[in-house]
């Protein structure tokens, strides 16, 4: 025994016993061990590229409609002011505030006195008229004979026949005179101009009333069916149509959904009638007439309501789910597509506007494109995947989860 390792320091014989050969073989075998159990804590398929299992939907070009959305206002069909057209003093009022009425039926009832002592008057003076032409005719015809045995002179003659020819013009004026003093008498009853539903009486029995008044008597409209007036900018107007000259729309049956001031869609369908031609300076907007059956007069005119207006169509476009549209970092959409090798593709789309729950996409889909709408979460470029359909009932796995499985040591 060396008598230099019991003389030396503690800390020169624990290093000098590290240097001993013969102790070595255990430290390099304790290192090993070391570095198997810290490689059996490592999960197991680290660095594999495990399958992701995606819902998918096929695509197929359909034919979708070009909506747009505008807020209006509703219009009665038919609109007319009740005015009278003599003066007098109301005596009755025929109807009820707020009922359906018919065009024709009497509103109101003006003191008639007057006019109907006109219209005697007329009567008579047409009775004297008529007597005095019988008069002039007689004179006329016997002058004629007497002309004819020359025992008047033709000067004689030619004035009986003037005078029966004025004869007869008066008649003609009393006749005329009678027709315009029983039209008036006609209008002391006011009838309605139109059908409708007519609104509060302006006036009350024992007012006075004349032709050129300022305000009419009561108002009536006609609610069925009703106008809706929206108003479209001059700038989308001129893109519909380019759309149009191109080719790749076609024009539509202009059908156009209608909703409450509630939010709530309105059950009956209106129909666009036109467009005017002019585009309102202040605006810049044009507006659209859409015709709208009211039978139960839910809408009502100054109502204020929006309409979805189908303008015209597009072919070959595609419905995809909202779901499965993926934005970039700089905005541009694409869509994850399985290729034909069971990997995820990213393919870049062109989606411009979305129609209830889908995308209109209108570039770079394929007739039987497989796009995912389920586990896109979970997808990167090239990722493996085991497409099922999207109605297939399957519990999509992260990819934690997939990575989570055991795997089989060899």
């Amino acid at each position: 025994m060396d008598t230099r390792l019991i003389d030396a320091p503690p800390a020169h014989r624990a290093a000098n016993r590290a240097g001993s050969p013969h102790r070595l073989p255990l430290i390099a075998a304790a290192c090993l061990a070391l570095a198997a159990c810290g490689g059996a804590k490592d999960p197991p398929g680290k660095g594999q590229n495990p399958t992701v299992e995606v819902g998918y939907v096929v695509m197929q070009p359909t034919t979708v409609a070009i909506t747009s959305e505008f807020n209006g206002r509703a219009v009665a069909f038919q609109s007319s002011e009740v005015r009278p057209q003599i003066g007098g003093l109301v005596q009755r009022q025929l109807f009820q505030e707020g009922s359906q009425v018919r065009a024709g039926q009497p509103l109101y009832q003006i003191d008639p006195s007057l006019y109907r002592a006109s219209v005697e008057q007329a009567e008579a003076d047409l009775k004297n008229a008529r007597a005095a032409l019988k008069a002039a005719d007689l004179l006329a015809q016997r002058n004629k004979s007497l002309v004819g045995a020359q025992m008047i002179s033709r000067q004689d003659y030619d004035n009986a026949v003037a005078a029966a020819d004025q004869a007869r013009a008066n008649v003609a004026q009393r006749e005329a005179a009678l027709s315009t003093a029983r039209i008036n008498l006609r209008f002391a009853t006011v009838p309605a101009p139109i059908d409708g539903r007519i609104g509060r009486s302006l006036v009350t029995v024992g007012a006075l009333v004349t032709p050129d008044q300022a305000a009419p008597l009561a108002t009536i409209q006609r609610l069925d069916p009703i106008y809706v007036d929206v108003q479209q900018s001059a700038q989308q107007l001129l893109t519909l149509r380019e759309q149009l000259s191109s080719g790749n729309v076609q024009a539509g049956q202009a059908d156009a959904r209608i909703f409450l001031p509630n939010g709530k869609p309105y059950p009956q369908p209106g129909t666009l009638q036109f467009s005017e031609v002019l585009v309102d300076e202040t605006t810049g907007t044009v507006t659209l007439r859409i015709r709208v059956p009211n039978p139960d007069a839910t809408l009502l005119p100054g109502m204020f309501l929006r309409a979805r207006l189908a303008q015209a169509t597009q072919a070959s476009a595609y419905r995809l789910p909202q779901q499965a549209l993926v934005r970039g970092p700089t905005g541009d959409a694409f869509v994850w597509v399985v290729g034909a090798d069971n990997k995820a593709v990213q393919r870049p789309i062109g989606a411009d506007r979305v129609d209830g729950s889908d995308w209109i996409v209108t570039t770079g889909l394929n007739p039987g494109d497989k796009v995912v709408t389920q586990g896109i979460g979970s997808l990167r470029r090239d990722a493996q995947v085991r497409a099922v359909p999207a109605s297939t009932p399957q519990k999509l796995q992260s990819p934690g989860a997939a990575s989570a499985k055991p795997t089989k040591q060899g």
